[in-house]
């Protein structure tokens, strides 16, 4: 039997494992084994926002770490997205209107007469534009122009800025960007083209230089008045080229840059306040840019006022037929065509006369105003003028009047050929007679007669006081180009000379036929009239059916006081476009139309008809008494000056010209009066000198 200790509990054994028995959790242990989990949970988050762990407000403020890293992706993205887009955009052609270029046509003393096109604008080289110019407008615009990539980021943060706020788009840009809008994009005010215009500079700053990208610019930015370009510019504001600015004037036109409708000096009063304000600021700018010298500022303290707003752009009054005369003979001697001068870009010097343009104007309407009278006589109703001149030394056209207005009467009634010129046709058959003399038969024989200015026909119907001694023309007899009688031996037998200057029809139309029709058309042709102005060879050819231009009655007068010697009118000595004169315009040279004698001798009978009121020996022709054809003409030529000018009349919707008979009042002699005194008029004003 065994011991026992009384009282003592049995002792318990500790487990020979640690493992052998599983303890039991308290539930603050579990909770601290949940929060690890979580923390767990929470490592694994890309993104811990809203932010866990924190309460309120906290949770939604992202950490430092947060906003750096946030940034860095934006500008990753922002990165990302520029390399594409500036992948994508390429530099466009281009647009339309940068392309266009107006048409700028000159008078004879250089000066410009017109510019004409949907784009008033003459591109001009960088080395033409004054420095002081070109300071200007960097000062003005963009003064790092030179040192600058071409671009403004602020300007499109801006843009951006103005977008959200509903605001346009405008503002901060460089001249390259402004040169790239002006160019290749339109002139929306969007952030796309905005972004668009900033992605495209960048590439052209790179691909040209920046001598190219300012000369663009100034081709191509808005100056206002119609004016696309400085070129434009200069002659719209100062009437000279853009060569000829000086600085003053450089910096009022760089004013209008910033907006030529409140910038122009000329639209109202607060508009010449800033345009003065700006003009200084400009000066003064270019002194703190390093541009201009402070002695250079000091010299400009008057504002340059422009002048009065006169757009050279319109086709009205006679610029209208000066600038088609002008395009027919670019296109007839030249391989241009329509569309060629369409595009633009030409510049054409004329041969027009400013002075006498304005002469030959203010005579027709001094008299028509005068004489003419719609509303007292219906005679007078549908009444044209047509009138040119031309310099007899190398036919080119100084003058024209084409109509009342270019733009309201389109046909050009100076360079028409449908008004038969009646009497002042017959010079040519007298020079025809003069050179080839008469076709007399005997018998059965036919033999040439000279033919002198004092010859007659005689009862018997032939030729009288002629030589036959076959030497040729004929040494006046009966009367001469000098002097002597102007009659046979009774006033029913007038000389040629007589019956040129008092009418005889009856004895041209009978000289005609004694030389030959056909004769007699080559004279005329010879001397410079169009082939296809000559009328049929019928009986009354001589007396003139044949309907020239006043242009070409002109040129063909000068050719007696030329002693036979021809020259073809032409009103353009020379065409420009990007520094190349186009070729095809070489002066028209002289050839020989006459015999020199003829010449004389035609050119003597003809002094003074119908212009014995001009204190100055003349040669011209006339319609008289004896025309019944619808028009009325006068020509008239010295050494110096060559005129022709018809009057006749028309009416809407009728092809046929109206009769002249009563038009000025019964005693107008079918208003043969009118032209006699237009010329007169014109030849006797101070500009005209005298009809030089």
């Amino acid at each position: 039997m065994g011991t026992h200790t009384q009282g003592k509990p049995a002792t318990r054994r500790k487990p020979k494992h640690p493992r052998a028995r599983k303890p039991r959790l308290s539930s603050l242990s579990s909770l601290r084994l949940g929060r690890l989990h979580r923390l767990h949970r929470l490592r694994r988050r890309l993104i811990d926002y809203p932010r866990l762990g924190r309460r309120g407000l906290r949770r939604w403020i992202p950490s430092w770490r947060q906003g750096l890293g946030s940034l860095t992706l934006t500008l990753a993205a922002l990165g990302c997205l520029f390399a594409l887009v500036y992948a994508s955009v390429d530099i466009p052609d281009e647009n339309a209107t940068a392309q266009r270029e107006a048409n700028v046509y000159y008078w004879a003393d250089g000066t410009q007469m017109v510019s004409t096109g949907e784009v008033n604008r003459q591109n001009v080289r960088l080395s033409e534009i004054p420095d002081a110019v070109e300071n200007a407008v960097i000062a003005a615009e963009n003064d790092t122009f030179y040192s600058d990539s071409g671009v403004s980021p602020k300007g499109l943060a801006r843009a951006a800025v103005n977008m959200v706020r509903g605001q346009e788009t405008q503002g901060g840009s460089t001249i390259t960007q402004q040169y790239v809008k002006n160019t290749y994009l339109s002139q929306d005010q969007t952030v796309t083209r905005k972004v668009k215009e900033f992605v495209i500079a960048l590439k052209v700053d790179r691909k040209k230089s920046k001598r190219e990208i300012l000369q663009g610019y100034l081709n191509t930015s808005w100056f206002g008045r119609g004016a696309y370009g400085i070129e434009a510019a200069a002659h719209a504001y100062y009437g000279i080229p853009a060569r000829q600015l000086n600085p003053s004037q450089g910096a009022a036109l760089a004013a209008l840059l910033k907006g030529a409708e409140q910038y122009d000096p000329s639209v109202s009063e607060a508009n010449h306040r800033r345009s003065v304000a700006r003009w200084k600021w400009i000066l003064d700018r270019q002194v703190r840019s390093g541009l201009m010298k402070d002695s250079v500022r000091a010299k400009f303290t008057a504002y340059p006022e422009p002048q009065k707003e006169s757009r050279a752009t319109s086709l009205g009054g006679q610029t209208g037929y000066l600038v088609d005369v002008a395009n027919k003979y670019v296109k007839q001697h030249t391989a241009l065509t329509d569309k060629d001068l369409a595009h633009g870009g030409y510049k054409i010097h004329t041969t027009f006369d400013k002075d006498k343009v304005r002469s030959l104007k203010g005579a027709v309407e001094r008299v028509v105003d005068r004489d003419i009278d719609p509303k007292k006589r219906a005679a007078d109703k549908g009444v044209q003028v047509g009138a040119a001149s031309v310099r007899p030394s190398d036919g080119a056209i100084v003058a024209l009047y084409g109509g009342a207005d270019a733009t309201r009467h389109f046909t050009n009634n100076a360079d028409t050929s449908g008004v038969p010129v009646g009497s002042a046709f017959k010079p040519f058959v007298l020079a025809s007679a003069l050179e080839h003399g008469l076709r007399t038969s005997a018998g059965r024989s036919t033999r040439w007669q000279p033919v002198s200015t004092g010859s007659f026909y005689g009862d018997d119907g032939l030729l009288q006081g002629a030589r036959s001694d076959g030497s040729g023309v004929a040494a006046p007899t009966l009367g001469s180009g000098s002097g002597g009688s102007t009659s046979g031996p009774d006033s029913a037998h007038p000389t040629l000379r007589r019956a040129l200057a008092k009418g005889g029809n009856a004895t041209y139309v009978r000289l005609g036929k004694d030389v030959g029709l056909e004769r007699v058309r080559r004279t005329a042709v010879s001397s410079g009239l169009l082939e296809d102005s000559m009328a049929r060879l019928e009986k009354t050819f001589p007396i003139g059916t044949s309907t020239p231009s006043a242009i070409r009655m002109a040129g063909a007068y000068s050719t007696f006081v030329n002693r036979g010697l021809q020259h073809d009118p032409y009103s353009v000595t020379k065409v420009v476009k990007d520094d190349e004169t186009v070729g095809g315009l070489a002066r028209p040279g002289a050839r020989r139309a006459l015999d020199p004698d003829v010449a004389d001798e035609a050119a003597g009978a003809m002094r003074g008809v119908g212009a014995a009121s001009v204190q100055r020996p003349v040669v011209s022709g006339r319609t008289g008494d004896q025309d019944r054809l619808r028009s009325a003409w006068f020509t008239a030529t010295t050494e110096e000056l060559s005129t022709a000018v018809t009057m006749f009349r028309t009416s809407a919707g009728q092809a046929q010209l109206m009769p002249m008979s009563g038009v000025g009042g019964a005693r107008s002699q079918h208003g043969n009066v009118f032209p006699v005194r237009i010329w007169q008029d014109y030849v006797n004003s101070p500009s005209a000198d005298g009809g030089s």
